[in-house]
């Protein structure tokens, strides 16, 4: 904040670079942790042959350019997901920095925005949201409360509460009525995560947005072949709307619905 033009740009970019390299670290951690495996041992290595990748075949986006998505030994595709992850993580911290500045919000909203983007692909992929993402991203958004242009403590820890409390309660009535279970626990402790940083507002804003959504993507899917709604995605997607919209969203809610000033 109050940088000049080109000091924002470059901070901008400079938190881009960091955001490539946790995409490359955000892409192991969706592939590990559903299956519960390590991020760290055995490294990172070709799915076709096993062998090691060495380092310089791991550079963000550049490598699988260079490499055009096959492996150096055995000539096996690589998955796209790498590059897309790697460039999405690397513009959501671009995009924070270039908002916020260098500034305790910027990283809050980076970190937050990197997790739903976690929990989006391995709900998509695995139906399943680790609780590396949930829990762990939980404690942060309560770590991270305290700092400028944040919520309070006790605004992180009502959100977190309501956020679970409210999808228990709709999970609970869900399967009495269905007679089966209507909801996972991940999604429960992802609405804690997202209380954290959002606070209560933006977890009822995260949960209409988030059904909204669900009902009109996933809905007709689910209704045809019985599959259960992967809702982790469309929370996230809720979610993220939340946090850079939230407030311009509910503020014109109130005044065209609520007739408030």
């Amino acid at each position: 904040m109050g940088f000049p033009l080109q000091g924002q740009w470059l901070v901008a970019a400079s938190a881009g670079l960091v955001g490539l390299m946790l995409g490359s670290f955000l892409n192991v951690c969706t592939l590990r942790w559903p299956s519960e495996e390590s991020v760290v041992s055995p490294p990172s290595h070709c799915p076709g042959c096993g062998t090691a990748i060495r380092w310089y075949d791991n550079v963000p986006l550049l490598s699988y350019v260079i490499l055009r998505g096959k492996c150096r030994f055995c000539g096996a595709s690589i998955s796209p997901q790498y590059p897309i992850v790697e460039l999405a993580t690397g513009l959501i911290w671009a995009g924070c920095f270039m908002q916020y500045g260098l500034t305790a919000e910027s990283a809050r909203g980076a970190m937050f925005l990197t997790i739903l983007l976690g929990i989006a692909i391995t709900d998509a992929r695995f139906y399943i949201i680790p609780d590396q993402f949930s829990l762990g991203g939980g404690l942060l958004g309560l770590a991270l409360a305290p700092f400028p242009g944040g919520l309070t403590v006790l605004e992180a820890l009502l959100g977190a509460g309501v956020g679970f409390g409210v999808l228990w309660l709709v999970a609970k009535v869900g399967t009495r009525l269905f007679k089966k279970e209507a909801m996972g626990g991940g999604d429960l402790k992802m609405m804690g995560m997202v209380g954290a940083f959002l606070g209560v507002p933006g977890v009822l804003l995260t949960l209409f947005l988030g059904a909204l959504l669900g009902s009109v993507v996933f809905g007709p899917i689910s209704w045809k072949t019985g599959k259960l709604v992967p809702f982790g995605i469309f929370l996230a997607v809720g979610a993220s709307v939340s946090y850079g919209w939230g407030e311009r969203l509910l503020n014109w809610y109130a005044t065209n619905f609520l007739g408030m000033p």
